[in-house]
């Protein structure tokens, strides 16, 4: 299925058209189109605008409160816990991060869980968020069970991705954002929606098989096999148990009960770089890793040797230039009345 270009800006109406349709107040419908339109410039469309079709279900059968009225429980000088009043996780991780960045500016390091939330979007955002601000930033969130665990047949963790960002003084910031599954859910809807074949590994059918197909995927594999489930657990600790919400297949479906609440979890973290060491020299530093690691003699069938998130970066650049690419069924969605 072919691709449409649409500018940036256009999509982030479209996208806050269709929520604010289905009820969620204004404020938070830019948050959550801004979110959404940041994954898919970055050529991330698992978490782009696709996702607004099943926000805008949530939302009409009651699954997410389109006017959530966040609160916030300081616990200590550098930790809290933010409660999103099942709101979109995508604004609750957002306001969280902006807590969690003010306590990092007056005492180096804030702290945050979230509870009572719900899908958030790419991490990439939020981490980002972070070190555009000169801090280092960490996301983490759950997700309800569709990953294997390495040596089982049947899902027990979520995705669980994780996002680092670290600002440099000249270069852009290195974005760490990965799934701890070989790849997130969104990656085999696009496939579904675009009508591609996907890897074998990335997911299995109902016997546990490695499937190309993305319509017979049951459950997902974790990366690297038990690197990526010892880390999918770690994710869960944090950003499940340690804030006390549910974990693995407790967690409400996400594709499913659209009208019950997800009480999800997220982890949150910004770092003042200056309580470790000297701040410009922490991002002058930066700049010298990025420089020397881009100077690299590249492996055969490389061009050049990039950090994390650069190809993403280099993505973004060229989509503000032409458009996004989104999908036919995709753009008639949002266009719709």
């Amino acid at each position: 299925m072919d691709n449409i270009l649409v500018k940036s800006e256009e999509l982030k109406s479209l996208v806050v058209k269709k929520l604010t349709q289905a009820g969620l107040n204004e404020g938070h419908a830019h948050v959550v189109a801004d979110v959404l339109v940041h994954a898919d410039l970055r050529g991330v469309s698992s978490h782009g605008v696709l996702r607004t079709e099943h926000y805008v279900k949530r939302l009409l059968e009651g699954g997410v409160n389109p006017n959530a009225k966040f609160s916030m429980k300081e616990t200590g000088p550098c930790t809290a816990v933010f409660d999103g009043d099942d709101g979109m996780g995508h604004v609750v991780l957002k306001e969280a991060m902006e807590h969690a960045i003010t306590m990092a500016e007056k005492n180096g390091i804030g702290m945050m869980t979230a509870i009572n939330s719900s899908h958030c979007g790419a991490l990439s955002y939020f981490a980002q968020q972070a070190a555009s601000k000169n801090m280092i930033g960490v996301a983490m969130t759950h997700t309800d069970s569709i990953v294997v665990p390495f040596g089982g047949a049947k899902p027990f963790l979520g995705t669980n991705p994780i996002a680092y960002g670290f600002p440099a003084k000249r270069n852009k910031p290195v974005i760490l954002d990965m799934a701890t599954s070989n790849v997130a859910l969104g990656k085999i809807l696009h496939a579904r929606e675009s009508g591609t074949a996907i890897p074998a590994e990335w997911g299995v059918d109902e016997n546990g098989i490695g499937t190309t197909d993305p319509h017979n995927v049951k459950a997902l594999s974790p990366f690297a096999g038990p690197k990526g489930y010892g880390l999918g657990l770690v994710v869960e600790i944090f950003s499940g148990l340690l804030a006390g919400a549910a974990f693995g297949p407790h967690i409400t479906k996400m594709y499913g009960d659209y009208n019950k609440s997800r009480k999800l979890g997220h982890y949150l973290c910004a770092i003042d770089p200056t309580v470790f060491t000297d701040k410009n020299d922490f991002l002058e530093n930066m700049d010298r890793m990025i420089d020397e690691i881009h100077e690299l003699e590249p492996a055969k069938g490389f061009r050049n040797v990039m950090v994390p998130g650069e190809p993403e970066q280099l993505k973004e650049e060229m989509a503000l230039k032409t458009g996004v690419p989104i999908t036919e069924n995709v753009y008639q969605y949002l266009v719709s009345k």
